[in-house]
């Protein structure tokens, strides 16, 4: 295929490197000539690279550098062109302009792209005289490494071209998904349910950035906190695609932005690319500072409430065990000792409230977590009752590890509905369901689109499924009924299928399924 692509900045470059590398014909063509020279420099330095890496033979080296092709004008005639790709900067009257004079240059047969990762793709096509030839075909960057690319039909697109690009994609080794032209498409839109809840934790003084980050990465097995991935991103960038998503989505509520970022953006507090963000960075700053070492007593007795709750029996005998095998002395009473720090295993609910209809000690109760960690890492919630000396001796309790093995962390948080790490996943699984249930994009493109373009160890669906529907359904319910916020209420999807009996990933039926 002859591909020309329009816009040779960092997502055109990446996009010729990775169709040169497949086998196709690439024209680059930008309104700067200096660009284009600029970007085939750098494609085959990045060549260069491969093949020093053993990733590339040398002979497939210079095949690829041999079909790019420089484009001193960006609307020349091309008659053989098949596909053009749009990269140019995100401005609906920029790339109405481009695609214009594409339109007047190139044949009939040509099908148009947009890489747009934030402009409706119908409102781009709507510019067109010809509005059915277009399509969103939205990359992520580095777009070599990035192995997944969003197909976007606008509304108007004839039913053949989806089909076209994502044969394309995935005819050049990367995964394609189909989805629906909504704000953020589908990766950006899922993406939210762990910023904007991460966002609000902070807005409720939970827990400092850092605390919450260990909590996402140790917990719940992310690559990256939430806050370390905004520093990463940009927070101007991340704020942004959080209000268009907002406003596009007429303002629903799980979506909803924070108070804190705006006077941030506004103070330049935008990550590591202006020096500091949530965190500073240079002059021997580089991210959160190191948690505070344990000093409590680790040899006071834990009374653990069994609550009798399915969502958390599990986990109370296992945390139970796992402290008795770190010589911890448990007690077995009714009631706990005048010594003993209690530990209620939370699941959407507050250890206030479990203080105040058992009768718990105030002054030493406190909650855990129960979602099972991906690291070793525990979590102490304090309420506002809770003595400070009894919450060093529970982390110091918590702390510790069987056959005098490596210490658990143990991050220490401010009591709330479920908790840090039940908020985030919730928020998480709600967003990737809200999606599913509109039918933007099917159950596995979903968690493909996730997984590959956000890097989660599972996608939103697959996520919850792994924590069950009806489990994950008692605890969007307790959140939602703790703290009365709709952010926080059961999506149709999660109620459905733990209604129903199906798993979350299912597709089910649907009224087109029963027709014909």
């Amino acid at each position: 295929m002859r591909i020309r692509i329009v816009g040779a900045g960092a997502m055109g470059r990446g996009i010729a490197q990775w169709a040169a590398s497949a086998g196709h014909t690439v024209e680059l063509a930008d309104v700067r000539p200096e660009a284009v020279r600029e970007a085939l420099g750098f494609v085959a330095s990045m060549l260069d690279r491969a093949v020093a890496k053993g990733r590339m033979s040398a002979a497939d080296r210079e095949a690829s550098v041999a079909r790019l092709v420089p484009l001193a004008d960006p609307w020349a005639a091309g008659p053989d062109v098949e596909l053009v790709i749009e990269a140019v900067r995100e401005d609906l009257e920029t790339k109405a302009e481009v695609f214009g004079k594409l339109e007047r240059a190139l044949p009939a047969s040509a099908v148009f792209a947009t890489n747009t990762s934030s402009l409706s793709v119908t409102r781009i096509a709507a510019t067109l005289q010809d509005p059915t030839r277009l399509a969103g075909l939205h990359f992520f960057n580095p777009v070599p490494l990035m192995r997944i690319v969003e197909v976007v039909p606008g509304a108007a697109t004839r039913p053949e071209i989806p089909a076209l690009l994502t044969a394309l994609v995935e005819g050049c080794g990367h995964r394609a998904v189909t989805v629906a032209d909504t704000p953020g498409f589908l990766v950006n839109h899922a993406g939210r349910g762990l910023v904007t809840e991460a966002l609000a934790l902070l807005e409720e003084s939970v827990a400092e950035p850092a605390e919450i980050d260990r909590i996402a990465r140790d917990v719940l097995g992310l690559r990256m906190g939430p806050f370390e991935l905004m520093d990463l991103t940009g927070l101007d960038v991340t704020a942004a695609v959080i209000d268009s998503i907002w406003l596009g989505f007429r303002h629903e509520d799980r979506l909803r932005p924070s108070f804190l970022t705006p006077n941030r953006v506004a103070a330049g507090l935008h990550g590591r690319k202006t020096g500091r963000g949530w965190y500073a960075y240079g002059d021997g700053a580089s991210g959160p500072a190191p948690e505070s070492p344990v000093t409590g007593d680790g040899e006071r007795p834990v009374f653990l409430v069994r609550g009798g709750r399915p969502e958390t029996a599990a986990y109370e005998e296992e945390l139970a065990g796992a402290l008795e095998a770190a010589g911890v002395r448990i007690e077995r009473d009714a009631r706990p000792s005048a010594e003993a720090v209690v530990l209620v295993p939370v699941w959407g609910t507050a250890v206030s409230a479990a203080v105040a209809a058992d009768g718990l000690p105030r002054e030493r109760t406190f909650g855990v977590e129960v979602l099972p960690a991906a690291g070793r890492r525990r979590v102490l919630a304090v309420t506002a009752a809770g003595d400070a000396t009894a919450a060093r001796d529970a982390r110091a309790v918590l702390a510790r590890a069987a056959g005098g093995g490596e210490p658990y962390a143990v991050s220490v948080v401010r009591d709330t509905a479920g908790s840090v790490a039940q908020r985030l996943l919730s928020s998480v699984v709600a967003v990737g369901c809200s999606i599913a249930e509109r039918s933007l994009a099917a159950p596995a493109d979903i968690d493909l689109a996730v997984t590959t373009g956000l890097g989660y160890p599972a996608g939103p669906l697959a996520w919850g499924e792994r924590v069950g529907a009806v489990r994950m359904l008692a605890l969007q319910r307790a959140l939602h009924a703790t703290t009365g916020d709709p952010r926080h209420r059961p999506t149709r999807w999660v109620t459905e299928r733990a209604a129903l009996g199906l798993a979350l990933t299912d597709p089910g039926t649907s009224p087109a399924d029963c027709l014909g």
